[in-house]
């Protein structure tokens, strides 16, 4: 982590010091690596893929089990158009 610290001299105004503060934020690098940061997503873990996939094949177990039964009708992702 990279701290920038600038320190108001005696006979300087606010604008000189704020300039000064701005120069040394541009030069350190900092504000591109937090724009380029901060849209990208993380990859995700092992185990959560893992997780993710255990619950959708319970889920699809579930739902087949249940149209076996005939307590929901199977729904078809694509139809023809006419």
């Amino acid at each position: 982590m990279i701290n920038i610290e600038v320190i108001k001299g005696s006979n300087e105004n606010n604008l000189s010091v704020l300039r000064r503060f701005t120069r040394r934020v541009q030069a350190s690098g900092v504000l591109p690596r937090v724009r380029a940061k901060r849209y990208t997503l993380r990859t995700p873990s092992r185990n959560t893929g893992r997780a993710k996939t255990v619950a959708h094949i319970k889920k699809k177990e579930i739902t087949n089990e249940l149209i076996k039964l005939g307590k929901i009708v199977e729904v078809r992702k694509f139809t023809r158009r006419r």
